[in-house]
């Protein structure tokens, strides 16, 4: 859906929020980062964001820190200010919704790995599995960029829908 009215500021702080789960998707591409260096120069800011921001401990004690915090910040200042633009609003909805997909994959491949043991085998298999979901996230990142470039509302199936019931 193209909207004509879209300021080129709202655009850019559209995008502004895919940041985050480009950040926290370095974790799943370590290894392709490794074996394609011009990949892991292209990839430097978020690398670097992601270990000097986002893991930044807010409150130790508590396990929390910087991307939790600039997570519920986004959520509580622009998510549920009605005075910014819907479409800032949606597209950072669809990024928390991005973090929360990274998270879950997270615990779950971690959980599999303990549960499957350490053979040279499930090793490939999770090595699949992680370079997949860097490659996916990143995709739709990309993607949703460039659709806010263009003006119009990402469609990403089932993330956009929560994000709509979320930004109404």
């Amino acid at each position: 859906m193209t909207v004509s009215n879209i300021e080129s500021r709202d655009r850019l702080y559209a995008s502004l929020p895919y940041l985050l789960p480009m950040s926290a998707v370095v974790y799943f591409g370590a290894s392709l980062l490794q074996q394609f260096l011009p990949l892991e120069y292209l990839f430097f800011p978020f690398i670097w964001l992601y270990g000097n921001v986002l893991m930044l401990p807010v409150v130790p004690l508590l396990g929390l820190n910087g991307e939790f915090l600039i997570l519920v910040g986004l959520y509580v200042l622009v998510i549920r200010n009605t005075r910014i633009n819907h479409f800032v609003r949606f597209n950072a909805m669809q990024a928390i919704l991005l973090e929360i997909v990274i998270f879950l994959m997270q615990l779950i491949l971690r959980l599999s790995a303990e549960i499957a043991g350490y053979s040279s085998a499930m090793s490939l298999i999770f090595a699949t599995l992680f370079n997949t979901v860097f490659l996916g996230i990143v995709g739709v990142c990309v993607y949703a960029i460039a659709q806010n470039i263009a003006g119009k509302y990402s469609e990403i199936p089932t993330i956009s829908e929560a994000a709509l019931m979320q930004c109404e």
